[in-house]
């Protein structure tokens, strides 16, 4: 993604000139993982790049089904950028889908979903770009085990960290544990993965991203975050698949696991993914205004309608795993309230206030979490920021209260995000249209997507015995 390559000619020439020995095509599945397929790279020529490479799409999750299987892979020269992993030296560069016979850019590829979402806003005429800057969080373990069966259901995992170690015979044990929720910002010798975070850091930058921090996080036992600087909604969502491979693979480099998984650990806090976003036309913000609340212009108010109006329905694909609802849940300072706000970080919608610049105006929707699709989670959101302006929804007024704390007449008044991904997708099923607009998503995906959810996610988990169902049930 620093190459400078702009065309299949540019392609070409970087292979022979920097020895490249096998160049990987990679793309994302409908619920958000990359996979690839790798080529030497003397059968990588102009034509291959330009006319598409062909694959087998019924194997691919929420893709083709059997009897209409071929598809072609569109590679970007403009994402290539040389893995710092594999042992010959590879070229990667991540693909658009389109199928082999009409030609058309295939309705389910996400990253053809976010493209399709960038056009249909410079269609409006409101803006000619959206910038997105997600902050990931992820957890780092030692140690991960889980099984499941008809008889058993169990997972265990562990960390050097984790404050439950503090008695365990380490040979010798040197304390520095990690108590719950006090992960945030201890230096070593508490914080143990600081070199690991600098290589994950530095390993991205050589790739091409452009890191701004990275610290651990609140919770114990190795939760951490890298943050990289924001970008145009596909770039961005680009550059979320590459942060997650890098941090993957730099962890088990050095033995140990990297999960984006929202919530793996009980009573303490998860792993969410706030995303920053603005829009802008002809080089100039559009959500300043210096004399609006927060320094927030009309058309920001109507965006933030859009979302705090739809966020039942993005949940689906900003929060899509059932996981995610163990995290977002009441009471327990997560961003479940549907309302807007200066700076309290329990409302859905925040506006960050550390800087005055106009360029710096922005909204962070903090429902969303690392698990998710980043073509389609930052594509829905713009979506619904979109309809806001266009029907200028109102946010109501903003909420600059504990909301926790607010007397029960007034918290009845503020509605709440999903409580399960169920919801979250009953939510979409009734509410899409906003999404269809400029055919950005299409009928044919969305219903895949729930199908897909339903009976993949949702009726597996329902369908199992809980382990803590033992613990109060088991006697009765």
């Amino acid at each position: 993604m620093n190459l400078g390559c702009k065309t299949a000619a540019d392609i070409v020439r970087f292979i022979k000139e920097h020895g490249i020995e096998m160049v990987d095509i990679r793309f994302t599945d409908l619920p958000g993982m990359w996979q690839h397929v790798s080529f030497p790279a003397a059968a990588i020529d102009e034509a291959a790049i330009e006319e598409g490479l062909g694959f087998d799409g019924s194997s691919i999750r929420g893709f083709k089904v059997i009897h209409e299987s071929d598809m072609l892979l569109m590679p970007d020269p403009t994402t290539a950028f040389v893995d710092p992993f594999y042992e010959h030296k590879t070229l990667v560069m991540i693909a658009d889908i389109k199928d082999p016979v009409t030609k058309e850019f295939y309705s389910r590829d996400p990253r053809g979903v976010a493209k399709k979402a960038e056009a249909y806003l410079k269609s409006t005429g409101i803006a000619d770009a959206a910038y997105f800057g997600p902050e990931a969080e992820f957890f780092v373990f030692d140690n991960v085990q889980y099984g499941s069966g008809q008889n058993y259901s169990s997972y265990l995992v562990d960390s050097v960290e984790g404050h439950w170690n503090s008695n365990r015979p380490e040979g010798p044990n040197l304390g520095y544990k990690i108590r719950p929720k006090e992960g945030y910002f201890p230096c070593p010798p508490s914080d143990t993965l600081q070199n690991l975070r600098a290589e994950m850091a530095l390993t991205m930058m050589r790739c091409g991203l452009e890191v701004e921090c990275q610290h651990h996080e609140v919770a114990t036992a190795g939760q951490c975050e890298i943050d990289i600087k924001f970008d145009t909604l596909v770039n961005m969502a680009d550059h979320q698949m590459l942060y997650k491979y890098v941090v993957k693979n730099v962890a088990r480099k050095h033995g140990k696991t990297a999960t984006f998984m929202p919530k793996p650990l009980y009573g303490d806090n998860g792993s969410g993914m706030h995303c920053h976003q603005s829009i802008w036309k002809d080089g100039k913000p559009l959500f300043y205004d210096p004399a609006g609340y927060a320094g927030l212009s009309q058309i920001a108010r109507w965006y933030i309608g859009g979302l705090l109006k739809h966020a039942p329905a993005i949940l689906a694909f900003a929060a899509p795993t059932t996981n995610s609802y163990r995290r977002l849940v009441p009471g327990y300072e997560a961003p479940v309230n549907l309302a807007w706000s200066l700076r309290n970080r329990s409302a859905a919608c925040r506006i960050p206030m550390y800087s005055e610049s106009p360029k710096a105006k922005r909204v962070e929707f903090r429902c969303p979490d690392p698990s998710c699709n980043p073509y389609l989670a930052f594509a829905a959101m713009l979506m619904a920021g979109i309809d806001g302006i266009k029907n200028k929804i109102d946010p109501g007024e903003p909420v600059d209260k504990n909301i926790y704390d607010l007397p029960p007449e007034e918290a009845k008044l503020i509605k709440q995000v999903p409580g399960s991904l169920a919801e979250s997708l009953a939510a979409l099923e009734a509410d899409h249209e906003f999404l269809l607009e400029g055919e950005v998503f299409t009928p044919d995906l969305i219903a895949t997507y729930i199908d897909y959810k339903r009976a993949q996610e949702v009726d597996p988990i329902r369908l199992r015995p809980h382990p803590y169902e033992f613990f109060l049930y088991y006697d009765c």
